[in-house]
């Protein structure tokens, strides 16, 4: 607590995150204190070497094709419990009026029923989740703990 007030955030189980520098506005995303990382759906993940320098190529939401030279690889336990390994690169993420650098894994989730999701390495210190809300915009946690 800062000044008497926290900076934690009420958010929902659904939320619109923004990804500024990959220019994706107002996308919907899960909110799953399950998942320790967030995942973006991507496809047509390319390797590619420009100079001898690893170039990682895919295409987001929206259909563009971004590359990146800086980025890792991880393996990371998938929806079905499975073990996979995932290029993750880090990225800014604003939800609600925070912005937030992260890591984001790229992963195909057109099978999903969201193109994002958010895990708890991210919320952790700055978000609760209130699963009986959906698109809070991060309510700020006084004015809930006030109301009751």
């Amino acid at each position: 607590m800062v000044g008497g007030k926290t900076k934690i955030k009420v958010i929902g189980r659904r939320e619109y995150v923004s990804f500024p520098i990959l220019n994706l506005h107002h996308i919907e995303a899960k909110i799953d204190t399950g998942a320790y990382t967030c995942a973006i759906h991507c496809k047509n993940i390319i390797l590619k070497t420009n100079l001898e320098k690893p170039i990682l190529s895919f295409q987001l939401i929206d259909d563009t094709i971004y590359n990146f030279d800086e980025f890792s690889k991880k393996k990371i336990k998938n929806s079905f419990g499975e073990m996979e390994e995932r290029y993750i690169i880090k990225t800014q993420i604003i939800l609600g009026k925070k912005k937030i650098r992260t890591s984001v894994s790229l992963s195909d989730r057109e099978n999903m029923r969201y193109p994002v999701l958010i895990g708890r390495k991210l919320l952790k210190g700055k978000f609760i989740v209130d699963v009986n809300k959906i698109y809070t915009n991060g309510l700020k946690l006084d004015s809930i703990l006030n109301t009751n």
